[in-house]
């Protein structure tokens, strides 16, 4: 069986990242299309909500809050972080209004592909690196040999171990500049 890291899981990974963006810009132009241009303001207030709510995973994980399962908060994690940041980018749409919402934008989206490389890929790619060089052995093949066949699906796999060290200053990034977008959406909407 010939199973390749790059089609089994990298492909469908740039899948959902597509599906991700096509529902942005789908949701952006049915907004316009629809004269509903002024939800997408309010979808940015939802996402950011959402995003934030996502946060309480991590707060558990790293035992700062005792309550809740784990796996269960996982899943809210990944679920409420993904649908935060389509809010966020249906809200950011193609308006090129100003700098610091598409900061805020480029590092959110910096962080979902962090993330989604720690949900749908590491695990899985160890698994797969894994079995592939025990398949190769089992044929008879000396380790240079199978390192060698291995030898792109290993670095890939080397790339992808380097995912928190992206993901969570990333996440810290994209929570500052937004703050700051926040801060300034008050001052011009005169709301402070």
């Amino acid at each position: 069986m010939n199973r390749s890291l790059w089609r089994d899981h990298v492909l469908p990974f740039g899948l959902l990242l597509g599906v991700l963006a096509a529902a942005s810009l789908s949701g952006d132009y049915l907004l316009h299309r629809l004269n509903l241009v002024w939800v997408g303001r309010y979808l940015g207030i939802l996402g950011t909500v959402l995003i934030i709510v996502s946060f309480y995973y991590s707060l558990r994980k790293r035992k700062i809050v005792t309550s809740g399962n784990p796996v269960t908060l996982l899943r809210m994690h990944e679920f409420s972080a993904w649908l935060g940041s389509l809010m966020i980018l249906i809200h950011a749409g193609v308006h090129f209004n100003a700098i610091l919402p598409w900061l805020a934008t480029v590092a959110m989206s910096v962080n979902v592909v962090s993330g989604l490389v720690g949900r749908m890929l590491l695990k899985r790619a160890r698994a797969l690196v894994q079995d592939q060089r025990e398949q190769l052995q089992l044929r008879g093949m000396s380790k240079p040999e199978v390192e060698q066949a291995v030898f792109w699906d290993a670095v890939a796999l080397y790339i992808m171990n380097q995912w928190r060290k992206v993901h969570i200053p990333i996440y810290i990034v994209f929570m500052v500049i937004a703050l700051g977008h926040i801060l300034s959406v008050f001052m011009f909407w005169g709301w402070v």
